[in-house]
């Protein structure tokens, strides 16, 4: 469940543990409509019949669908209540550091690094991120993800 923060809030915090979000599972037809909208047709991706016998027995999510479905699970974070306007600002770090087989269930756990006021009124937020695959102990993603946030 999301912590919730007003933009005044959120401005004064310091580091702070945000959880664990719900799990999400990263089925077949996830991976070939990323496949298809990023022209990204590897067969270890796409093709169950080669990946069969390929590394992992099995077709896996590409890493950066792993990372697309960062803004998805933050929201089982993270909600800044009186936020009008957020941007996902960039990354510092991004490590894809185990694969994601097809079927699996990720989830996310979070930790809020850093806050920084910027000159036009919003705030810079850095999130220490880590997605972890169930039933494996090395982690599928390690990330630092910066965004932005504005209120009324």
């Amino acid at each position: 469940m999301a912590i919730n923060f007003t933009f005044e809030e959120l401005r004064d915090l310091g580091e702070t543990d945000l959880g664990t979000s719900g799990w999400l599972t990263v089925g077949q037809t996830r991976i070939d409509q990323f496949a298809d909208a990023t022209e990204d047709q590897q067969w270890i991706h796409i093709d169950a019949k080669r990946a069969a016998d390929g590394p992992y027995g099995t077709t896996i999510a590409h890493g950066y669908l792993t990372l697309s479905l960062v803004p998805r699970m933050m929201d089982d974070l993270l909600v800044i209540t009186d936020q009008v306007r957020g941007t996902n600002y960039g990354l510092d770090r991004a490590r894809f550091t185990a694969p994601v087989p097809v079927g699996s269930q990720l989830c996310m756990t979070g930790r809020l690094l850093e806050v920084t006021s910027r000159a036009d009124g919003g705030l810079q937020y850095k999130i220490g991120i880590t997605m972890m695959v169930k039933g494996q102990t090395r982690p599928a993603l390690i990330a630092e993800v910066i965004y932005l946030a504005y209120a009324s």
